[in-house]
């Protein structure tokens, strides 16, 4: 029979392996130590979207197949392309967009498994605001998450509420969630959140 004190002991430290593996522990650890890949990512993007329009991403498990979608003022155009086509490029000229950059983001997307990134709106107070969402099928979460497939993160360009559990908040005072894409989003820090979910957008 195990003493008391023994028995104390394993359960503590059950416990505390149980904590250290929680969803949120494994996901802040890993944005933070992917830190500066995932933000160079973001502000890549960030910089290039203002010159034209894009939204794009990873549509295959292997991560060879590269969807681009390119907004105009009439109309969005979705491509699709293996990532070592010439006509990538040659798409991406005629729409004059700046093809050496894009071709480094699409290479590092590819290397940390970023499977999409996008502007998404949202809505506070009647007025329109943008953030970036971005999502990852990281190798490292897999087996964890195996009932979900991404893990998604959200670039906000000013600080966000979040409750006390460090759920996003749509508003400080009216202490109401909010959900993007009918998801509850936590705190990574005060302009970076994440979620895990069964889609990548």
């Amino acid at each position: 029979m195990l003493n008391k004190r023994t028995y104390i002991l394993i359960l503590s430290l059950s416990a505390g392996l149980l904590f250290s593996c929680s969803p949120k522990n494994i996901s802040t650890k890993y944005y933070y130590q992917n830190e500066k890949v995932l933000d160079r990512i973001e502000e890549s993007y960030k910089s290039l979207y203002p010159l034209g329009p894009f939204n794009i991403g990873f549509t295959d498990r292997d991560f060879k197949t590269l969807s681009l979608e390119i907004i105009t003022d009439t109309l969005s155009y979705i491509y699709e392309f293996n990532i070592d086509e010439t006509r990538l490029s040659d798409t991406l000229k005629a729409y004059n967009l700046n093809t050496a950059k894009i071709n480094t983001l699409i290479k590092q997307m590819h290397d940390i498994r970023c499977t999409w990134i996008s502007y998404s709106d949202y809505y506070v107070d009647e007025k329109k605001q943008t953030m970036i969402l971005m999502s990852i099928k990281p190798v490292a979460l897999k087996s964890l998450f195996a009932y979900s497939k991404y893990y998604v993160l959200t670039y906000f360009p000013q600080p966000q509420y979040f409750d006390s559990e460090g759920r996003l908040l749509d508003k400080r005072k009216l202490r109401r969630l909010r959900k993007i894409n009918g998801e509850v989003f936590k705190r990574i820090n005060n302009k970076v959140c994440y979620s895990i979910t069964g889609h990548f957008r």
